[in-house]
């Protein structure tokens, strides 16, 4: 649904080869493959090339200790990140890790976020869940675990999250917690639950923080967020009434705005952090769902 528009952390080159991932022979070959290449990181942040995309090294730069997880091809060529148990969660950010998101095409981004969010998994899933007897060992080129004792196979997960703009008489809804940015607002959000649809996710989250009832909600786009495994879904809903009433333990301010606002808001430089003198708030940037949710909401003439 969005047009001339790539949401971040998609459109990754990445052939993901789940053909090679239970065939040892073919994972050994492209070990030894001497065009395979290994994702430079800094802790588990990216290492940036001098022409600002990821850094590449060769798999004899991994450390003895570490294990290489299968990310999958690019042009035919193995790629691969190396996993070190000491290595941070991918739920701790550095303050080095969105400026360097600011600088990384959609693209490569997405191939960054495929490692760390598998990268993060290993580390929370070393120990089985079932039975919690011992490690769990790496299957599937990196993309499984299996515990030994009692035979139980775990798989990456992701967590599905809403992401949503609640529309009113030409405006949209926007909120803010207190840990963003000065001047920084966005789309309200929040995480699936069991037994839940989309659209009734959509309905209660927006019932819960703002007090709003919801209907006619519409699917937009969505969007891996690797901070540190989340499908971000992004949605539109209708309000029945502008009134609100904020949770304030989740959100620390919202209200509305028009058009003109969020116009303002998304050409005023977001990658500076700033916000523009006409508009009402600084927009997220570029590599968020928030900021693909918002351009299609002014593309499609608010």
């Amino acid at each position: 649904m969005l047009a001339d528009h790539q949401p971040g952390f998609t459109g990754s080159p990445l052939d993901r080869a789940d053909r090679l991932r239970a065939d040892a022979e073919a994972l050994a070959a492209a070990m030894a493959d001497w065009r395979a290449r290994l994702l430079r990181l800094d802790g588990i942040d990216p290492v940036l090339s001098p022409d600002g995309l990821l850094d590449w090294g060769s798999l004899a730069e991994a450390d003895e200790t570490a294990e290489l997880l299968l990310l999958g091809l690019i042009d035919g060529r193995p790629h691969f990140v190396a996993l070190d148990y000491a290595l941070p969660e991918a739920a701790t950010r550095s303050p080095a890790i969105f400026r360097m998101l600011d600088l990384l095409p959609a693209s490569e981004a997405a191939t960054y976020a495929a490692a760390r969010s598998l990268i993060d998994w290993h580390l929370r899933h070393r120990f089985c869940a079932r039975c919690g007897s011992g490690d769990s060992r790496i299957v599937r080129a990196g993309w499984g675990r299996k515990c030994d004792a009692c035979g139980t196979e775990s798989y990456p997960r992701v967590d599905p999250v809403v992401i949503m703009l609640a529309e009113h008489d030409g405006r949209v809804l926007v909120g803010r917690q207190p840990r963003y940015p000065k001047g920084r607002y966005s789309a309200l959000a929040g995480f699936v639950e069991p037994g839940e649809s989309i659209e009734e996710a959509v309905a209660r989250e927006l019932w819960e923080e703002a007090g709003l009832r919801v209907r006619d909600v519409r699917y937009v786009t969505s969007q891996p967020w690797p901070f540190p495994s989340s499908l971000m879904i992004a949605c539109v809903a209708t309000a029945d009434s502008p009134e609100l009433v904020l949770d304030t333990e989740e959100l620390e301010d919202a209200f509305w705005v028009d058009r003109a606002g969020v116009a303002a808001a998304m050409n005023a430089g977001v990658g500076a952090g700033r916000a523009a003198s006409d508009a009402p708030f600084i927009a997220p940037p570029p590599y968020a769902i928030a900021h693909s949710l918002f351009r299609w909401w002014l593309d499609r003439g608010g």
